[in-house]
């Protein structure tokens, strides 16, 4: 389980760092999935492009995941889930034609999307560090050398 969650790979720094990206982007998660919590099947509105089920799931994996993300508990499949519902997101961005940032007046983009799958992938490779959940529930391997 400790190569799974990388505890073994990451000293304080990193283990800081990754809290400090956790705890932002996990919270942001949290904010965008409470709103659609409140209305899984059907946050998107009635002329949604996308099934009930699949917002559903969105919903729960951006704010279930994001809990879990800030108190870096199964911290790889929280990214992991992420991670897919970002790809979905950007499907979805593509698809529409939005650019990648707004104009300046504004409207929908490809942006945020990107960034939060590229948050998720990196946390998914890096691991949640030993400022964690994990880190209390898996501790460190046995033959542990100290990176710091």
């Amino acid at each position: 389980m400790n190569r799974l969650l990388n505890l073994d790979a990451a000293g304080w720094r990193v283990s800081l760092g990754m809290l400090a990206v956790r705890v932002v982007v996990g919270a942001a998660f949290v904010f965008h999935g409470w709103p659609k919590i409140q209305n899984p099947m059907e946050w998107m509105g009635p002329d949604a492009p996308v099934p009930g089920i699949l917002q559903a799931v969105a919903a729960v994996s951006e704010f279930v995941g994001g809990m879990a993300l800030v108190a870096g508990l199964l911290t790889p499949l929280a990214a992991l889930c992420l991670a897919g519902t970002m790809i979905g997101a950007l499907s979805y961005h593509l698809n529409s034609g939005d650019p990648f940032v707004p104009g300046p007046q504004g409207g929908p983009s490809w942006e945020l999307a990107a960034t939060y799958l590229a948050v998720a992938v990196a946390v998914l490779l890096i691991g949640p560090g030993r400022a964690s959940v994990d880190a209390l529930l898996f501790g460190r391997p046995r033959n542990y050398q100290q990176a710091d």
